[in-house]
């Protein structure tokens, strides 16, 4: 079998290390000559997907082992921040070294926000360059190209904090393939610093591997550190060059540095690089910066008194909170209490299905209610579903019962902090009702900040509630620490220093200002604003700001010179000259996608709709509305990537997977052996969603079958208990040409000396249309032929034929559907990673269906042909709470007992209680034959009957 090869380039917005480049004989930096060498920074190691590669132990430290067949000759990232706007290239080098075509994935994570500006490849000698089109017409010429034969999909899919951009050619022998990608971001001030990430995960030892971050910052540096992100593996390494305005920080480990140990095969640069930074600020009405008929002005001033705070605490405390989650986020609520202050007023309210009040008003946060409150906190316990619909306007009622009765006082800021890790379940279920109602009953001077917790809360959601409520959202993975995390989150939004900002430029031909109107400001954050001006009638820009802090109404006005920031930037060949028209391009399609989201009518949707299409156009980049095409010379081979929707209601994208035509019209670059392109439609928008049926046949946890007879109107349960990796038979239909089949994992080790054993995979083959779906705990894949697509449970999306669709609800379930007849569901189940036993696991779910043939067998298959159960003489069995019966079945005679069994299909945490009569000793007499009889060689084997 071919070996597969594939490295992979990401960057990760969050905390990251950064690097240096020694002044000494650098002639690209001779013109810093302000810099002063600073102590290296330490890492520490994020280590998640990794991806080895081989080397020689005892190897040059510039070769690599001359086995490898497939060489990163190159692995470079820059990235230059100029006036906190970020422009980054990533780029990779390989050769082929074997003896046979190798496919070669080059999949970067960017942060999400930022927006790509170009991309292009070079494959054996054959260039393809990027262009942004409309999303219709780049659809279009993808469309013409395919109909061809002439394609290969790429993909810019949707992922938690970070977008993937990704593309998979196939190498030839001897050849070598290059990929450079450019995207830009602007930096945010969060908690006093701006934070520049970078993810790298090369995959394997690279050649030549260099990453360079230039800082240029006229208004000066303030502070410039690296966190340790590698745990001291690259002490010594990283090198930091620090002047007043500049910096430059460098990493070039070379071969035997990147190894993790000096024997060792596999390389340690696979985590996160930061740089953080602040820059130098005075007491004035922030950095107004002139430059190339653009201006951006910072405002940022940390010397304020904080104004007092009203704030209600809204906590989710339904039944998926259970566990570590509840307890770190009490532990962070008693730190978060502890930092009121003696003048700022609080309440706390919890909700599952039903919505309590720890005090049904706002309480001063002296020393004595703190206390209460933290009592109260520490016996929440979870349960039940969530209503978040009343939770928030309970929350709302509060502050404006207290607002219109003259209780807060008038120089106060008013806030709600959401924490909820789910979608509502209970109460109002539609989101966008949520959001009207909470719309039309909040007051304009209360702002709503959500944190949304673990892999399966709707974030959309969230961000859209808080951004019509003059708040932010923000995300926290079940894989991080919980408690410093929200407590992080809090520090960052509960400073209010102003209220009522407003900005002012007193000149007829400023114009298209971007975000000039602000409500409060929270310190430790910043406020930026942009716009155009005629620089042939002005060459200076006046700013006024009015705001109301603690105690005073301020005025604070500022004069910028055109001359003065050019003389700066001439000076270095780093900055980047269009910085005030990329930010201003940045921030103005930003506002102008939250505009359209929000708009009142669809002639304004439409008039917005037309403003950000042609700006992505005219400052080439790829939104919502645009697509990446990239082409050949000849413009007859193309790939096309689509940027994620910003929001279920803006701008429904689509990934593309290009179809095989013939066997020679597919160039072999785009055709991947001996992995093609799967032809089918993925949609990244609407996921089939419906009531599940009420009666299905089920297979959960160890692994429990549970039988529904619909003409019994019974529920049959019993339980295989084999051994990890055998695969067992669900459904064989020969004559319909199905199979089910799933195949057995452990747990970690024996419970009370049993080894329980859950379905860790599993697969169904659809023969006449040639599919094959396999689903593990980690991805679904899809094979047709020779062709094979995968999807991640961290995607929501769509996949069809004529036939067959699939459909993925990240994180909870995937649905098989034939003909729009027959349908699978399966089910996820995710476990604490640190539990000492338990694994995750796949529960399926099969509604009774008439749709098979009279062949069809299978532990599950066989009962679609209902058998005749007679369940008598029900008595006291040994467990009270469990009474026995005997059930003649298929000429047998059984002893069985009743019980409880856990349908998880509305309830994933939970589930939900199902009555059944238990058949013992792995249904033995209820099933034919053995269970053993039921034993497959392959995934989608088909049982064979003796």
């Amino acid at each position: 079998m071919k070996r597969l090869t594939c490295f992979f380039i990401c960057f990760f917005l969050s905390e990251v290390s950064g690097f240096e480049i020694p002044i000494n004989g650098l002639s690209e930096f001779v013109d810093y000559e302000d810099l002063v060498e600073l102590a290296p920074g330490k890492f520490q190691l994020v280590a998640e997907n990794r991806r080895y590669q081989r080397s020689l132990p005892g190897e040059s430290e510039e070769m690599t082992e001359e086995a490898d067949q497939v060489t990163l000759y190159s692995y470079k990232v820059q990235s230059t921040i100029t006036s906190r706007m970020a422009t980054t290239m990533i780029q990779s080098k390989v050769v082929n070294n074997s003896p046979q075509p190798q496919n070669v994935v080059f999949d970067v994570q960017i942060p999400k926000g930022a927006f790509i500006s170009n991309f292009s490849m070079t494959v054996d000698g054959k260039t393809f360059r990027s262009s942004i089109k409309e999303k219709t017409v780049g659809r279009a010429l993808y469309a013409q190209a395919r109909a061809k034969g002439k394609t290969a999909g790429l993909v810019r899919s949707r992922g938690l904090d970070m977008e993937n951009f990704r593309t998979e050619v196939n190498v030839l022998p001897g050849a070598k393939a290059q990929f450079e990608l450019h995207y830009q971001e602007v930096k945010w001030r969060k908690l006093g610093s701006y934070e520049h990430r970078i993810y790298l995960q090369p995959g394997r030892l690279a050649k030549h591997l260099e990453v360079d971050v230039w800082v240029i910052e006229p208004q000066g540096l303030r502070f410039l550190h690296v966190p340790d992100t590698f745990e001291g593996h690259f002490d010594g390494v990283p090198v930091i060059s620090k002047g007043q305005q500049k910096a430059h920080v460098s990493f070039k480990p070379t071969v035997a540095q990147q190894r993790i140990c000096p024997s060792c095969r596999e390389t340690a640069v696979d985590g996160e690089l930061v740089v953080l930074y602040d820059v130098k600020r005075e007491e004035k009405a922030g950095e107004l910066e002139v430059f190339n008929g653009y201006f951006v002005h910072f405002f940022a001033p940390d010397n304020l008194d904080p104004i007092p705070k009203n704030i209600l605490f809204v906590i989710d405390v339904s039944g998926s909170m259970w566990g570590v989650k509840m307890k770190q986020t009490v532990e962070a609520m008693k730190t978060i209490l502890d930092d009121l202050r003696a003048e700022d007023h609080f309440s706390v309210i919890d909700f599952n299905q039903n919505v309590r009040t720890w005090r049904n008003d706002l309480i001063s946060a002296t020393k004595t209610q703190v206390a209460d409150a933290k009592r109260y906190i520490e016996k929440i316990q979870p349960s039940g579903g969530t209503n978040i619909n009343e939770a928030l306007l309970r929350a709302i009622f509060i502050l404006n019962e207290a607002s219109n009765l003259g209780l807060l006082d008038p120089n106060s800021v008013s806030l709600i902090i959401l924490v909820s890790d789910g979608d509502p379940t209970v109460g109002e279920l539609k989101l966008s009702k949520i959001q009207k109602n909470v719309k039309e009953n909040i007051q304009d001077n209360i702002s709503l900040f959500s944190l949304g917790m673990g892999f399966d809360v709707d974030y959309d959601f969230l961000k859209r509630l808080s951004s019509e409520n003059r708040g932010i959202a923000q995300r926290i993975y079940g894989n991080q620490d919980t408690s410093s995390q929200l407590k992080k989150f809090y520090n960052q939004v509960s400073t209010p220093l102003l209220r009522n900002v407003q900005f002012n430029y007193p000149h007829t031909s400023v114009t298209d200002i971007t975000q000039n109107n602000f409500h409060n400001y929270f310190g430790g954050s910043e406020i930026v604003v942009a716009g155009k001006f005629d620089p042939a009638k002005l060459d200076q820009i006046e700013s006024v700001i009015t705001a109301t802090s603690a105690n005073t109404q301020l005025v604070l006005e500022t004069l910028a010179q055109m001359d003065d920031l050019q003389d700066f930037l001439s000076k270095d060949k780093h900055a980047d000259p269009d910085f005030t028209r990329k930010l201003w391009a940045y921030l103005t399609i930003n506002q102008l996608l939250a505009e359209r989201s929000l708009a009142p009518t669809a002639a304004t949707k439409r008039r917005i709709t037309r403003s950000i299409l042609q700006m992505s156009l005219d400052h080439h980049i790829v939104t919502p509305l645009t697509s990446l095409v990239i082409e050949n010379e000849a413009g007859d081979e193309r790939m096309l990537a689509d940027a994620p929707p910003q929001d279920p209601s803006c701008c429904s994208g689509a990934l593309y997977y290009g179809s095989k035509v013939a066997p020679d019209s597919t160039p072999s670059w785009a055709n991947p052996s001996p992995t093609p392109v799967i032809s089918m439609l993925a949609q990244g928008s609407q996921v089939l969603e419906s009531t599940p049926p009420p009666h299905v046949m089920r297979v959960e946890n160890d692994p429990h079958f549970i039988i529904y007879l619909p003409k019994s109107q019974k529920n049959i349960c019993f339980n295989i208990d084999s051994e990890p990796g055998k695969i067992l038979n669900l459904v064989s239909d020969p004559e319909s040409g199905i199979v089910v089949n799933g195949q057995l994992v452990g747990a970690k080790k024996p419970n009370n000396g049993k080894l329980s054993t859950y379905f860790g995979k599993l697969g169904f083959y659809f023969q006449s249309e040639d599919i094959k779906i396999e689903i593990s705990t980690e991805t679904i894949t899809l094979s047709r032929g020779s062709s094979t697509f995968a999807l991640s449970w961290s995607d929501t999306a769509q996949v069809m034929n004529q036939r067959v669709q699939i459909s993925v609800k990240k994180e909870k379930v995937v649905t098989i559907t034939l003909d729009k007849e027959m349908s699978f569901s399966v089910l996820l189940h995710r476990v604490w990673k640190k539990h000492p036993v338990n694994v995750d696991f796949l529960g399926i779910y099969i509604p009774p269906t008439n749709k098979f043939s009279p062949k069809a067998h299978g532990l599950i298959g066989q009962f679609m042909q209902e058998p005749k159960i007679h369940i008598f003489n029900e008595r006291p069995g040994k467990n009270p709470e469990k009474p026995e019966a005997s059930m003649e079945v298929k000429g047998q005679k059984l002893i069985v007992t009743r019980g409880l069994q856990k349908d998880y299909r509305t309830d994933l945490v939970f589930g939900t209680d199902v009555t059944c009569w238990f058949v013992h000793n792995s249904g033995k007499g209820f099933i034919d034959g053995h269970y053993k009889d039921y034993f497959m060689p392959q995934l989608y084997s088909f049982l064979k009957r003796p």
